[in-house]
């Protein structure tokens, strides 16, 4: 069966397998290119006829993983310009069920919606209609230039929600019930989106998985990365000099430098990229994003929209332990790392140990440094909102990959199999290794299903007793886990 659907450009033609019909690659927006290069998203062009939507659209130009992420992380490269698409899975056209809308991770230099975990099927399974969308990376939707937009990434994910407003009921959704969900970079790009004007009343609720609302850049920090990259190019800092550049030869350029920063992370130099090492994040602009993610919840943002926050136990060893960095870390090496983030030594190496007391330096390292990049970020938005009376549910994913002989532990984007219930399809092994436990991924999946349909997960809100819900190899909900190490950051981060 091949289903066709009215939208407001024209007519798609989706599949229907086990009763879920599939429609991929629909442009939401103009391809961003030639005149419309660096420009905010432009409306698609209409078309006559049937669109058959059968393949994932084009993926946004980016480079390849680097050994040795490549191993671990699919990143799918599919060639052409109609970049900017989404893809809908759905169980039946003529209901008004609530609406998932997936926002991939990547560092805002990788990824896209064909990353095989992000097949949608299992919510639409479930009575959930799923949307996973692509948007600009690095340079083409984050470099701040002179005469061109701030943010472009971010107003492509703002003009997709749009689409799915004036779409999705068209493909059974309900429009008034859409949840906003992403990882690692999608879900930094989701709660920027709580911080946007130009988001407002598109969405109702928001899951951010391993990732929060501290990484955005300031102004200044933008403009002293696009300088030293036309330096790199040899044209000036504006629309106009990037746009003289082809667009594979421009993401050439954006690795080189954000390998030169990796290595070279000087704060006097770099500024806030120095520490979470993501030169074409997000940045304070004054308009698209009038201010930090953070600061703009702690003053209200979020006040219509419900939260499902968290991260996991190890997030920081998919950085560290494929390629044996973890290994060579020494206490000489943990001592000054922990004194660079703002930490008292001796009490945060006692809490830490204690809190870990197997643990070797470098293991002790990957936690300072998943404690800074992802899981306080995440505590402060939950912070927030709980002084404010907000539904707001926090969950740790602490189940450990068996992989790297067990180093890996409970890393960044492992929980992905699980919360989509996709333990099986391609590439989910890199990560999870042999035989994750599916009841784990039928209790997770479960709670996002939940949440998504009743703004409700199946645990206790956050609030004064800092109520958590641990998903591992025994699942329950503590009060406020890891308190000794989260007070040590206090007016730090």
């Amino acid at each position: 069966m091949e289903p066709i659907v009215e939208t407001t450009l024209g007519r798609v033609r989706g599949t229907t397998s086990s009763g879920i019909s599939v429609f991929k690659g629909i442009p939401y927006a103009a391809p961003p290119f030639g005149d419309l290069r660096f420009a905010a998203p432009a409306p698609a062009r209409p078309w006559d006829g049937v669109r058959d939507a059968f393949e994932f659209g084009p993926t946004a130009p980016k480079p390849p993983y680097h050994p040795p992420l490549d191993r671990l992380l699919p990143d799918p490269s599919i060639p052409g310009e109609d970049i900017l698409s989404l893809n809908i899975w759905t169980p039946d056209l003529e209901m008004s069920l609530p609406v998932l809308v997936w926002i991939h991770g990547g560092a805002f230099v990788h990824g896209s919606s064909a990353v095989p975990v992000y097949d949608g099927g299992s919510f639409a399974r479930d009575g959930v209609v799923f949307v996973s969308i692509n948007y600009r990376l690095g340079v083409e939707g984050f470099a701040y230039l002179e005469g061109a937009p701030a943010n472009r990434g971010l107003l492509d994910q703002v003009a997709a929600l749009r689409w799915v407003r004036e779409n999705i009921a068209s493909f059974g959704g309900n429009p008034d019930l859409v949840t906003v969900a992403g990882e690692s970079a999608g879900a930094m790009s989701a709660v920027s989106l709580v911080a946007m004007p130009d988001a407002e009343g598109l969405f109702r609720r928001v899951i951010a998985q391993s990732g929060a609302g501290h990484s955005a850049m300031s102004l200044a920090t933008a403009k002293r990365i696009s300088t030293a990259l036309a330096e790199d190019l040899g044209v000036e800092p504006t629309r106009e000099g990037f746009a003289s550049i082809d667009p594979t030869d421009l993401v050439v350029a954006q690795d080189a430098l954000s390998r030169r920063i990796l290595a070279q992370p000087d704060p006097q130099q770099w500024g806030e990229v120095a520490a979470d090492s993501m030169a074409f994040e997000p940045c304070v602009d004054g308009t698209v994003l009038p201010g930090r993610p953070i600061d703009r919840i702690v003053a209200g943002a979020s006040s219509d929209i419900d939260v499902l926050i968290g991260t996991n136990a190890d997030e920081y060893s998919l950085f560290l332990v494929p390629g044996g960095v973890d290994q060579g870390i020494d206490e000489n090496v943990l001592r000054m790392m922990i004194g660079a983030y703002g930490l008292d030594v001796e009490a945060a190496l006692a809490a830490y140990r204690e809190s870990r007391p197997d643990a070797t330096p470098g293991q002790l390292m990957t936690a300072v440094l998943g404690d800074w990049m992802f899981l306080i970020p995440a505590l402060r938005v939950a912070e927030a909102r709980a002084v404010q009376l907000l539904s707001t549910y926090v969950y740790r994913f602490e189940w450990p990959s068996s992989l790297f002989e067990g180093r890996l532990g409970a890393t960044h984007a492992l929980e992905l199999g699980f919360t989509f219930d996709n333990l099986g399809v391609e590439g989910a092994e890199r990560l999870a290794g042999p035989h994750p436990p599916q009841v784990l991924a039928d209790d997770m999946h479960r709670a996002w299903v939940s949440f998504v349909s009743t703004g409700g997960p199946g645990w206790s809100p956050y609030g004064e007793s800092r109520t958590v819900m641990c998903f591992g190899a025994e699942s329950g909900q503590l009060e406020d886990p890891g308190a000794d190490v989260r007070v040590l950051w206090e007016g730090i981060r």
